[in-house]
């Protein structure tokens, strides 16, 4: 068993549990900051940037996640190859829309089709994040934008009596406030985000779902020369034990986190600290 565990074919999904981790790491503080640049837009006071946050809000909260994961991937792609064609292939006549088909001259699509495999590995892990980027943070932006709303008037109202100017009292009150109110809302996404993360595997990413199945399965297409039978059942108990230790771990954090935040505030966990005291 040992041996088994060792070979060359499963050292692909532990790297592959860095790859998760690595996922996470880089689209939660995207998210984050997509998250606060749509609700800094919602409450902005010029109309067509309020209406740019809300319906970004609106629309990606409104569509199931997978729809919008599948969506954005294609049109992320086709996007950057469509910018890529019109620089450098200016003489390109032929139109680009052909029926179904999106014809782009060879030199514009990405990745080039004789890059290297890490090249193409690291363009759609690139597509992957900035979807998950876009869709939770929109969560994130309805998230802030309540947390935002949950600061009392009266204390942004006495920031501008006292001389601040609008923004001045953003940045200095009202931001480093909304955090406590935000944080149940961004611990409760940052779970969702975590459980989320199988969905790499329709994203064309090789990642611990994708390695489980192959790997787990009696004799699939790409591996023929293990003998046992169909062991997906041990492989998805061990992704279930993974993510249920991880997401303990989590909440731990992110308790400790809360606890530090409302320290001395007149909140619940800052009520409770002060009766303890």
């Amino acid at each position: 068993m040992a041996c088994y565990l060792t070979t060359g074919k499963h050292m692909s999904i532990y790297w592959s549990v860095g790859t998760v981790l690595l996922l996470l790491a880089i689209t939660a503080p995207t998210a984050l900051l997509f998250g606060f640049g749509g609700a800094a837009s919602a409450r902005s006071r010029i109309a067509p940037l309020r209406w740019f946050g809300q319906a970004y809000i609106a629309i990606v909260r409104g569509v199931p996640d997978i729809a919008f994961f599948l969506f954005f991937v294609i049109a992320l792609d086709q996007a950057f190859e469509w910018i890529r064609h019109q620089v450098k292939c200016p003489d390109w006549e032929e139109p680009v829309r052909q029926g179904n088909d999106f014809v782009v001259c060879t030199i514009a699509k990405l990745p080039l089709g004789n890059a290297p495999q890490w090249v193409h590995e690291t363009y759609g892990f690139f597509l992957a994040v900035l979807t998950f980027a876009i869709v939770f943070g929109a969560f994130a932006a309805n998230v802030l934008f309540g947390a935002m709303r949950a600061v009392p008037r009266a204390q942004m109202e006495t920031a501008e009596a006292y001389g601040m100017t609008h923004r001045q009292a953003f940045w200095r009150i009202l931001v480093p406030q909304m955090w406590v109110y935000a944080l149940p809302g961004l611990s409760n996404l940052w779970m969702v985000l975590i459980k989320a993360t199988p969905l790499l595997f329709l994203l064309g990413v090789e990642d611990i779902v994708y390695w489980a199945r192959e790997l787990g399965g009696a004799k699939t297409a790409r591996f023929t020369d293990y003998p046992h039978p169909d062991w997906r059942m041990w492989y998805f108990l061990a992704l279930l034990i993974f993510y249920l230790l991880f997401t303990r771990v989590s909440e731990i954090a992110l308790d400790r986190l809360m606890k530090r935040l409302t320290h001395g505030q007149a909140t619940l966990g800052g009520e409770a600290q002060r009766k303890a005291a």
